[in-house]
């Protein structure tokens, strides 16, 4: 008798506990589904041209009430890294907008390794998709960087 008390004791626990383990997995299920979209949307976008190559990730895009961020590093062996990315970036929305930064935080213009971040102001109505243009000297094209949002 003693052994029935303590093995269906037992199972009411292992049911309690796969009910709230199940319960968990459908409450998260959607914040990691989301997750994933917003790692696909922060991957880090590549471009290499002249011997200079540009990454960028976009740090926090979409979120209301912040500045747009974008992660940018430049990296070269033979060329000198002068561009002012104040002036020479800008944020087209997929309906034409066309932004400026609000600003440049990081390595000021010049060396052969430069990173920082760029920020602008959010666009409102917010766009279904962006590209973050950047025009360097000496180049025919500028470099493109997209995100649909």
């Amino acid at each position: 008798m003693v052994y029935e008390k303590v093995c269906l004791t037992g199972r009411r626990w292992l049911l309690a506990a796969s009910t709230a383990s199940a319960g968990l997995l459908m409450a998260t299920a959607p914040w990691a589904a989301w997750a994933q979209t917003g790692l696909d949307a922060t991957a880090t976008q590549s471009s290499s041209e002249q011997g200079v190559t540009i990454k960028v990730t976009a740090k926090s895009i979409g979120l209301p009430g912040h500045q747009w961020e974008f992660a940018v590093v430049l990296d070269t062996h033979s060329a000198d890294l002068s561009d002012d990315l104040s002036q020479s970036a800008t944020l087209t929305t997929g309906d034409g907008r066309t932004f400026k930064p609000a600003g440049w935080r990081g390595a000021p213009p010049g060396g052969h390794h430069r990173e920082g971040v760029l920020a602008f102001d959010v666009p409102a109505p917010q766009p279904g998709a962006i590209e973050l243009r950047i025009d360097r000297p000496g180049e025919s094209a500028p470099r493109t960087f997209r995100w649909q949002l």
